[in-house]
């Protein structure tokens, strides 16, 4: 029986069995059938919780188990009511009895002490809407160093399968915190940097071994290899996810109160078109064996040469260490962006094509990394005497100045080293207007990593008098156009598709062209988004002063910065 048709039965399963008790009544079942399989749930949550006894354990106004349902089937991802797969009865019972004299429980639901019973009755597809509720968990005057116990969290339910989860809590147990990084004076982008990787554990407990994460962005790379680590490189996909990540095995004693470091700096490598690239790294108390489970879950490939070793660093002040340990490398390269314009002839009635364009002169990609991608936006004016009957998808009509109506454009991030975009603009020429001419503009920000701003700014320019085919800041274009292609993330050439990473949307296709090429659009879409031009300025990073709209995420994850 199919998953599919395991629930349809359990939805239904009342009415069979009343059609099986009418059957039975009435002397006409011959066979008996089998009973509906039940439904698979899985109880899900942090299987692990450590407490020091030496800090707040986070904000104790959080949860640090989030317990959900984990049901078979594809999560409702549509507007409207979510259908349930089941309706039923059932109950979450959460035992944890085991932490009476080790910490302080606060337990979901309706709870008799360490104690409580959840009870629900539809469930749906994935785990996003099956919340159970939140676990809190803190030292009390009775919690000791190695102090354990384990929360069972079980399930029941007719026509369900439960699978049960435990949550191992462990007292001041190993503590790990990084040795802080500082910008060496004078990095850019090609060099390498030596980083003073180390721990302390800070802990109440030795640890039996520890081990080492660390990941660089895109532009950066570790030319050593170690035999105790395994690397995964990420080459393709959305470039803020690309970047190489290491896991390094460490299988002696880490003692309490004790800082490590490695024998030899590791070399984190910058590319040439590095900015604003990160670095980091983090240590946990975690077996040999338990990380070889990790790399086993990922496409690592394993190290090769000598193994990366710890030595004891005697004195070590504690204040040197934190939980975060990361860099961005390097912070003094450039790029240079560039607007393109168009110049077009046309008589009244005559639709026209301008495809303006846009473009990185690199040497440096914009990263965008610690602002997780946000949009760069720059304006289109409209020609007097012309009007826009086709604008690209990423493009949306606003307000530029307070007479000025005309467009708002916006080029996704990252954006590769040599992007080249392309944004066609049809225009019907109402009347016919020498020389009309319309500015295409990047707004002026105080920008230190934009090395030319004299190439910030371009013309659309109608019906020129005499026979100039170019305009201020790039020579014309007029073509036919389609709206579709490639990603703004990934760099194009002649409407090829090239790099990778970013979204749909933009020009791919060529008419005539001057020095405009065209290429993938990273478009988004802007109609009724204000421009902060002449206004707020905000500065993408850690002073790359790029003028972004804000939609910004959480940088720290604790040790990985996406």
């Amino acid at each position: 029986m199919t998953l599919k048709s395991a629930w349809r039965t359990g939805l239904f399963r009342s009415v069979g069995l009343l059609a099986a008790t009418g059957l039975a009544a009435a002397g006409l079942v011959g066979t008996a059938r089998a009973a509906p399989a039940p439904l698979p749930v899985t109880i899900t949550g942090e299987d692990r919780v450590d407490l020091s006894l030496g800090s707040g354990n986070e904000d104790d106004t959080e949860p640090q188990v989030d317990l959900r349902l984990n049901v078979p089937g594809e999560e409702f991802d549509g507007d409207g009511v979510i259908p349930p797969v089941f309706t039923g009865d059932h109950t979450i019972r959460i035992d944890a009895s085991e932490l009476a004299g080790v910490a302080s429980v606060k337990l979901p639901c309706d709870a008799d002490g360490l104690v409580a019973v959840c009870s629900g009755y539809e469930l749906y597809a994935g785990e996003t809407y099956n919340r159970v509720g939140g676990i809190r968990i803190d030292v009390n005057g009775d919690s000791q160093a190695g102090d354990f116990g384990t929360i069972k969290v079980t399930g029941e339910g007719e026509g369900l399968q439960f699978t049960p989860l435990d949550i191992d809590v462990l007292v001041g147990g190993p503590e790990f915190v990084n040795h802080q990084l500082a910008l060496p004076a004078g990095l850019k982008a090609g060099d390498t940097y030596a980083a003073p990787v180390g721990l302390r554990n800070k802990g109440a407990m030795d640890s039996e071994g520890a081990v080492l994460r660390f990941h660089g962005s895109r532009g950066l790379s570790f030319p050593d290899s170690y035999g105790n680590c395994a690397y995964a490189e990420v080459t393709t996909g959305p470039l803020l996810e690309q970047g190489t990540e290491a896991i390094c095995t460490f299988p002696d004693t880490i003692e309490a109160g004790t800082a490590y470091a490695l024998t030899e700096p590791l070399k984190v490598k910058t590319a040439d078109f590095a900015l604003y690239d990160v670095f980091n790294y983090g240590f946990t108390a975690v077996t040999p064996a338990e990380a070889k489970s990790l790399r086993e879950a990922k496409d690592y490939r394993p190290g090769s040469g000598p193994d990366l070793k710890l030595k004891e660093v005697p004195g070590a002040d504690p204040a040197d260490y934190s939980r975060y340990a990361e860099l961005d490398l390097p912070t003094t390269n450039t790029h240079d962006l560039e607007l393109t314009g168009a110049s077009l002839k046309g008589a009244a009635g005559d639709t026209v094509t301008a495809k303006l364009g846009f473009r990185n002169n690199g040497p440096a990609w914009i990263s965008a990394l610690r602002s997780g991608g946000e949009p760069i936006g720059f304006t289109v004016e409209v020609p007097e005497g012309a009007t826009v009957t086709k604008a690209p998808e990423s493009c949306g009509e606003t307000d530029i100045a307070e007479d000025t109506k005309g467009y708002l454009c916006w080029v996704d991030t990252p954006l590769l080293e040599d992007a080249e975009l392309s944004f066609p603009f049809e225009l019907r020429i109402d009347r016919v207007v020498a020389d009309a001419k319309a500015k295409v503009a990047l707004p002026d920000w105080e920008n230190p990593s934009e090395s030319d701003k004299s190439n910030d700014t371009a013309w659309i320019v109608l019906n020129a008098s005499g026979d100039e085919g170019s305009t201020d800041g790039g020579t014309g274009s007029d073509g036919g156009t389609s709206n579709g292609g490639t990603s703004g993330g990934g760099s194009t050439s002649s409407g090829t598709e090239g790099g990778s990473g970013g979204s749909a949307g933009g020009d791919t296709t060529g008419g005539d062209s001057g020095a405009d090429t065209d290429g993938g659009l990273a478009l988004t879409g802007a109609g009724g988004v204000t421009l902060i031009a002449g206004g707020a300025i905000l500065a993408l990073g850690l002073g790359t002063g790029l003028v972004l709209f804000l939609r910004r995420r959480a940088a720290h994850n604790g040790g990985t910065t996406a």
